[in-house]
This record gives structure tokens, sequence and C-alpha cells, in this order.
């Protein structure tokens, strides 16, 4: 199996940073991708950035400009940058993985326990 350990979430004025950490750990044989969605109350989850293992990035335009998703391959541990962080990120922020539990396996995807972001404004 598969496991996510996220830390980093926390009360932070607006304008101000954070930075979220997500670390895989278990049976691992390649991590395809990691990355982090959010999920506002009342809302639906949705992704805000991601890195391939070829270190690709994506992220959601509403954040573009001010997060960055960054990759240790080593650790397989991702660090969200999240700066200029405005009232409406405040979310609880997920972490994800896809990965190969072995040569042979089928694609694994994990999500981590969540944690909260809260921005007053």
């Amino acid at each position: 199996q598969v496991q996510l350990v996220e830390s980093g979430g926390g009360l932070v004025q607006a304008g101000g940073s954070l930075r979220l950490s997500c670390a895989a750990s278990g049976n691992i044989f390649s991590i395809n991708s990691m990355g982090w969605y959010r999920q506002a109350p009342g809302k639906q989850r949705e992704l805000v950035a991601a890195v391939t293992s070829g270190g690709s990035t994506n992220y959601a335009d509403s954040v573009k400009g001010r997060f960055t998703i960054s990759r240790d391959n080593a650790k397989n541990t991702i660090y969200l940058q999240m700066n200029s962080l405005k009232p409406e990120d405040t979310a609880v922020y997920y972490c994800y993985v896809e990965a190969y539990t072995s040569r042979y396996s089928l694609l694994s995807f994990v999500w981590g326990q969540g944690t909260q972001v809260t921005v007053s404004s």
C-alpha cells in the first residue's frame, strides 16, 4: 500500500504565504504524478497543481503566478508554495499520488488525509 502524509496547513492573513508538504511512502515502484486538490465548503474538489515524474507542471488558472509546486524525487515528496494568499484560497487541501506498486501493477490513486488552509481577510 501507499501512504501519504501531509503537513503545513494553517491560518494566515490575506497576502501571506504557506508551504504544504506531502510525502509518499510504502510499496512504491514508481510515481506517475503527484499533486494537490482543494475543496471549499459547499464546492466541488478542484485540482490546484500537479507535477509529473518528468517534471511537467499544471496549475489551476486561479493560482497561476501565486502557487508553485515542486518535487523531491529522492524523498517522494512534493511541496506547494502558496504566496499572495486570498480568502478564496480557504479550503481543505488534499494531496494525491498516482503510483505503481510493482512493475506489473495497475496504477494506484491515493488521497492524503487533507490539511486545512484558512486565509483571513
